[in-house]
């Protein structure tokens, strides 16, 4: 399989450590990002790593920007759909635009990203991708409909998708992260991340590097026999 792998929203957070863990392993990595130029440009001076500016919620823009790189590096051989954003608030409060602009970057992305590497995985038959789901994709979340919809229909996406891709040597897969601890969370009241580690039974928040790990053996051939699972990484805050 081609070891030239797209991470969305690659250049921080989880997204960076994912970039950085599938470097390790000597892949050649497309870091796509949507407006954060200062993160984008540090990580591309520590990794060397390509960038690339991309809206992933519009269709031809992922077709566009999918060929140049492999223009740039050659054929995909792994897809990593790790783009998402937040904006939170109880439904009967909620703007209309806060749904779709989260339907849109969480889910919809995942549409235009797999269909823009899909048909090329089939005809070289052979792929893997990987979507970055949620806990509260399994379990839901106050405050979070639009989110929770979002990453609850991409495992959905997940599954549906690894039926179609089995026999075309594509594996499809979803990683439910848990409590990450990333700037997001680090941000937070203390107080509020005090009650939330009390829910969590390792009694701590995972690390990107523990999500890394999980992607990197999914695209790794170690787990070819795996498709259209869910793996949960949420040190036992919810187990289904």
């Amino acid at each position: 399989m081609n070891k030239v792998a797209i991470v969305t929203g690659g250049t921080r957070g989880i997204g960076k450590e994912i970039s950085e863990g599938l470097i390790a392993e000597g892949y050649k990595i497309a870091a796509f990002y949507a407006d954060n130029d200062a993160a984008a440009k540090a990580f591309k001076e520590k990794t060397e790593a390509k960038t690339y500016k991309v809206d992933v919620a519009d269709l031809p823009a992922c077709e566009k920007a999918v060929a140049k790189v492999e223009r740039d590096l050659g054929p995909v051989g792994v897809l990593v759909n790790n783009a998402g954003i937040t904006r939170d608030g109880m439904l009967h409060k909620m703007p209309e635009e806060n749904w779709h602009v989260v339907i849109e970057t969480n889910l919809t992305s995942c549409y235009n990203m797999c269909r823009a590497v899909i048909t090329g995985m089939r005809d070289r038959g052979a792929g893997r991708i990987i979507n970055i789901s949620s806990i509260n994709g399994q379990k839901g979340q106050l405050g979070q409909a639009n989110y929770s919809a979002a990453k609850a229909g991409m495992l959905g996406f997940t599954k549906a998708l690894a039926l179609e891709s089995a026999r075309k040597g594509i594996t499809v897969n979803a990683i439910c992260p848990g409590y990450i601890k990333t700037e997001m969370t680090e941000s937070m009241d203390s107080a509020v991340l005090e009650s939330i580690v009390k829910q969590i039974p390792v009694g701590r928040m995972g690390t990107p590097k523990e999500i890394a790990a999980l992607v990197s053996f999914l695209a790794s051939d170690k787990a070819a026999f795996i498709t259209g699972a869910t793996l949960s990484a949420n040190g036992g805050q919810y187990m289904s």
